[in-house]
């Protein structure tokens, strides 16, 4: 079988629904469906001796992911991005197993490939058409160029700072462009006024189940990367933290299928201090985030004021015994440089914003400097020129 998709599970009621109808939240709470796996029967041929054999991009792990016919699958080479080990960042810091996983290198430029990427080729599969979509930048390009490369109409809704280069590339892959004042809940509120009229399937972050199955394949590729042992420490840059939710589902999807222990990564979510409502959620310890008023950063991917899966992202960090940090614009910045000088990757201010809070653990004395760690760079800096002045 190319995919062993099961069936959709809401992550708070725990109904089940059936994997083959479009869906987006679950209709008796309103919370987050995830996409499960029979595991057991893929377990039987899905083993990890499979995959060096496999073509390096997200596809490798194609029987944990949505898409159950494979001529669905349009893929532009995303995924299997290299986790480069950061010698001379490390050995400025003292650390002897830092790495950073390099998603600049995914197409359009970002992680954001992985996410839609899935949610494209799946949506395609069970027959829509048109798809819409809010976005900070970086997810509406990806649903644009993935809409093109499967012959469907995209409908970004774009914050009007959006930088301008997710602007030009939407535009480049006939995406229908409109502007929103205010931020992506804005966007959001304007896509789903606009969506029945325009017959619109919306692929909003979380509020359909497989964007986060696409953003899971970092955490199959971490493992696989280094010898299928998890790191002690991921730091993830947490807009609406999907890659986060999708990091940890893969770690428990290989420990059922026997690929890893039960050991797990404290995961760290790092957010700007201009909109941080995670990082004042976790220390106030509520179970779910206040909507953050009047987001301003300048890393367009963490200006994300109300994440949909605020309870999935909370208890993560909580049950790893990781932490919540927000760092300043300015800090980001400096990091954005730092990180290029020493390492010959421009990174995306988001990815930048790792470093910052990996600083501010060390300063804290949250990590040894043994330890295993991952930063997760989600783009390429060559996306936010306009705002980037180093």
């Amino acid at each position: 079988m190319y995919s062993y998709l099961s069936h959709l599970e809401c992550t708070g009621c725990h109904r089940t629904l059936p994997a083959d109808q479009p869906a987006n939240l679950c209709p008796d709470c309103g919370k987050v469906l995830y996409a499960r796996y029979d595991l057991r029967e893929a377990a039987k041929v899905f083993t990890r001796a499979l995959l060096p054999g496999r073509a390096p991009t997200m596809w490798r792990y194609h029987e944990v992911l949505p898409v159950r016919d494979p001529d669905f699958v349009n893929q532009l080479g995303e995924g299997f991005t290299p986790l480069i080990k950061a010698s001379r960042l490390g050995e400025g810091l003292g650390f002897s197993h830092l790495y950073i996983k390099e998603e600049g290198v995914n197409p359009t430029g970002s992680f954001k490939a992985r996410g839609l990427a899935a949610a494209v080729f799946r949506a395609r599969e069970l027959g829509m058409t048109k798809l819409g979509t809010p976005s900070a930048g970086n997810a509406a390009s990806a649903m644009a160029a993935y809409c093109a490369a499967s012959g469907m109409e995209a409908h970004v809704f774009l914050p009007e700072a959006t930088p301008q280069a997710n602007v030009d590339e939407c535009r480049a892959y006939g995406a229908k462009v409109t502007f929103v004042p205010g931020s992506i809940a804005e966007a959001g509120q304007e896509l789903r006024r606009c969506a029945p009229a325009l017959g619109l399937f919306d692929l909003s972050t979380l509020k359909e189940p497989y964007r986060v199955e696409g953003k899971k394949t970092l955490g199959y590729e971490i493992a696989e990367q280094l010898g299928w042992k998890v790191p002690d420490v991921i730091v993830y840059p947490t807009g609406g933290g999907t890659g986060l939710l999708g990091i940890w589902k893969a770690f428990d999807e290989m420990e059922e299928m026997g690929w890893i222990g039960p050991e797990r990564p404290r995961m760290v979510a790092v957010q700007a201090s201009g909109c941080a409502p995670i990082v004042r959620a976790f220390h106030q310890g509520t179970p779910t985030a206040e909507a953050w008023k009047d987001p301003q950063t300048i890393a367009a991917g963490l200006r994300v004021p109300s994440p949909v899966g605020d309870y999935l992202i909370l208890d993560i960090l909580r049950q790893s015994g990781g932490t919540a940090l927000e760092v300043s614009d300015d800090a980001i910045l400096a990091c954005v440089k730092e990180i290029a000088t020493a390492e010959g990757i421009f990174p995306c201010p988001e990815g930048a914003a790792t470093l910052a809070g990996l600083k501010m653990l060390l300063d804290q004395g949250a990590v040894a400097q043994d330890e295993t760690i991952v930063l997760v760079n989600t783009g390429s800096g060559l996306k936010y020129l306009d705002v980037l002045t180093l």
